[in-house]
């Protein structure tokens, strides 16, 4: 029986989803009352101390999970300062906190869209997969050159090879810089999906906030359509993680709620995990 985590990314972006007045340090106390699993993003903009990560696994329950994306520049981002050894050391050091705690679910390298496909690119994922030897992890791909038909066989191997998950996405279909959904699971230890909604006017603006971006809530008939796709995922990984990175007023909260109610009702061949204060 598979398990199945639904959560958002980020637990600092859901307007009216708090009780007023609760400071922000207890935010993480609350969420994981409602939800399992939480992907964080602020390791994505700067590199965090560990003190952080091991209060953020003190504050929630036994079970509960983190999945972490790394810090910009191992996901070249930062065109100014590319990947060196010593920004892997500081990233693998900063989340051994959730390690000893047993509560890292998955690190995520998302790649941003000029990284398309090349020989080059395969290698230094490579690269990730050797600097993180004993944490699962997953690779999420925003080029479309990665998924033309001739070559996907050829990325979904050496995935595998390398014990590393595709992360699956439901995105707004416009250009090279957004790819498809393909339910592929190389690594069937995990599969990671994330939404980001379908807002296709913002998805290349340039924006001051992420929230702008991804402003979409999903209907309950979109959600639907996800069920099967989940199932069928389940069906060939021992965990799936869901994420909902549509972070706009409390449109995560809402559809990570809604979405988690379906797979209870119709997937009785796995687990769908709940809380641990709901169990």
């Amino acid at each position: 029986m598979s398990k199945i985590y639904v959560g958002t990314s980020s637990w600092s972006d859901h307007a009216n989803f708090y009780p007023p007045g609760l400071p922000s340090n207890q935010q993480i106390v609350f969420y994981a009352q409602h939800f399992p699993i939480v992907e964080i993003n602020s390791t994505f903009y700067r590199m965090m101390p560990a003190r952080n990560f091991q209060l953020w696994a003190e504050r929630t329950p036994p079970g509960f999970i983190f999945d972490v994306k790394p810090y910009r520049q191992l996901t070249w981002h930062d065109r100014e300062n590319p990947p060196d050894d010593e920004a892997f050391a500081a990233f693998r050091a900063s989340i051994q906190p959730l390690r000893d705690a047993g509560k890292l679910g998955a690190v995520t390298f998302q790649f941003p869209p000029r990284y398309g496909y090349s020989p080059e690119n395969l290698d230094y994922i490579r690269r990730c997969r050797e600097a993180l030897p004993d944490d699962r992890m997953s690779i999420e791909f925003r080029n479309r050159t990665w998924f033309e038909d001739e070559r996907l066989p050829e990325v979904v191997e050496a995935l595998r090879q390398m014990g590393l998950a595709l992360t699956v996405v439901d995105e707004p279909q416009v250009g090279t810089g957004s790819v498809p959904i393909v339910l592929e699971v190389p690594n069937p230890d995990l599969s990671v999906v994330r939404f980001h909604g379908r807002n296709v006017g913002t998805w290349y603006k340039q924006v001051e906030r992420t929230a702008s971006r991804f402003d979409y809530l999903y209907s309950e008939d979109e959600l639907r359509e996800w069920v099967p796709r989940i199932a069928r995922l389940a069906g060939a990984a021992r965990e799936v993680h869901v994420f909902f990175n549509n972070n706009k007023a409390d449109y995560a909260v809402t559809n990570a709620r809604q979405l988690t109610l379906l797979l209870h009702e119709s997937l009785a061949d796995h687990e769908v995990i709940r809380p641990a204060t709901l169990l």
